[in-house]
């Protein structure tokens, strides 16, 4: 198996299931304990992901805030793999910003390739990406220069034991990121990025 983000061959195990990537330091889930698209959807109909509640709006926060500081209803933003419950979108509607939503089990419709984006955000989306390279360059392709790829999603950290962490017991997480993949990411995509408590990654296409 090869690394889905930089093509490296796979030869360090992290564990039975996972595969550590001795170039963008990326664990990689190994593609025979992959989940089928049924049992994926099935897994992802469960969350319980209320718009409406305030603890969900708070646990996505971050991007919100960061968008509302940065951005003017007048830029257009994307929610890429929205799920069930955009509540991130539904709070910066209630701020009359303009925001497409895509999700490919949810809301499939890929009209949202025709347009170019300010910015682009993703909560707890990347690590469940297949294909991270090709997924990378398809949105920083709709990404405007300047515009930011905002990501939520858990970067490992080496004092964390790995067989015990919460991320890597959930089966839809195929892709996990430390800090030398973002490094990775940024270099070889000519981004700056500024990592914020090892949850929110905030890439800036230069």
């Amino acid at each position: 198996m090869n690394c889905t983000l930089c093509q490296t061959l796979l030869k360090t195990k992290a564990d039975e299931f996972y595969f550590i990537c001795d170039t963008c330091g990326a664990y990689l889930k190994d593609q025979k304990f992959y989940l089928n698209h049924l049992q994926e959807k099935d897994i992802y109909a469960e969350h319980k992901n209320d718009v409406n509640d305030i603890r969900y709006q708070n646990f996505t926060s971050p991007i919100t805030n960061t968008i509302l500081e940065k951005f003017s209803s007048e830029h257009l933003g994307l929610d890429y793999g929205c799920g069930t419950g955009p509540v991130i979108s539904k709070v910066l509607n209630e701020n009359g910003y303009k925001v497409e939503l895509y999700d490919p089990y949810f809301y499939p419709n890929e009209n949202y390739l025709n347009y170019k984006y300010d910015y682009i955000f993703s909560c707890e989306v990347f690590e469940h990406f297949y294909q991270p390279k090709q997924e990378l360059e398809k949105l920083l392709a709709i990404l405007n220069p300047t515009g930011l790829l905002i990501v939520m999603t858990h970067v490992y950290d080496f004092e964390i034991d790995f067989k015990d962490w919460y991320y890597r017991k959930d089966p839809t997480h195929v892709f996990i990121y430390t800090k030398k993949t973002i490094q990775f990411i940024a270099q070889n995509y000519n981004l700056k990025f500024e990592i914020q408590n090892n949850r929110l990654i905030v890439f800036e296409k230069i």
